[in-house]
């Protein structure tokens, strides 16, 4: 296996995490033709400019992903390929996914994506993967309580680097946890 840091740490999915795109219930009243220049650009700079507090969103996703971990270890060894509690994980991890780049924090983004790729491989979510879990949640955490916006700089890479290197190292030695 090579370490080029492609997606889904170079293994086929086992679950797919769906997107699903809500009706747009705005567009409806107003209907379809378009925005104006002048509404796209008010918006653009409203989003760029948006100085909301993440971080008690992002808290409650963590808390939200906390739950699904413990849920996860009171199963009993062997039972922990549980496709609902694998979502209760993947769910809120999807969520600081889609809103960390909202909130300029692109870094968080970039770091659930790849946590969201591991559980859309792994077999069963067991002590093992609970720890790679648990250091995403740290890390993610740690970005937050930080308030470290943006990309990270240097140091935001080293971060992303050393988790997915964790994630491949996993697959390394448990190759018997890879999908079928």
């Amino acid at each position: 296996m090579t370490k080029d840091k492609d997606a889904h740490y170079n293994l086929a999915p086992k679950r797919k995490a769906d997107f699903h795109t809500p009706p747009n219930h705005l567009k409806m009243k107003v209907g379809y033709g378009g925005l104006s220049e002048n509404i796209l650009e008010k918006a653009q700079a409203l989003l760029e400019n948006n100085t909301a507090d993440f971080r008690p969103l992002g808290e409650m996703y963590l808390e939200s992903m906390m739950r699904g971990v413990a849920a996860v270890k009171a199963l009993p060894e062997g039972k922990t390929n549980d496709e609902r509690l694998i979502s209760a994980i993947l769910f809120p991890t999807m969520q600081l996914k889609a809103n960390g780049g909202m909130f300029h924090y692109s870094l968080v983004t970039q770091i659930s994506d790849r946590l969201i790729q591991f559980l859309e491989v792994v077999d069963e979510v067991d002590q093992e993967a609970i720890e790679i879990i648990m250091a995403f949640h740290t890390t993610v955490r740690a970005i937050l309580l930080g308030q470290i916006r943006g990309d990270g700089g240097q140091r935001g890479k080293d971060l992303l680097n050393a988790l997915i290197d964790a994630c491949y190292r996993y697959f390394e030695k448990y190759p018997e946890k890879k999908p079928r």
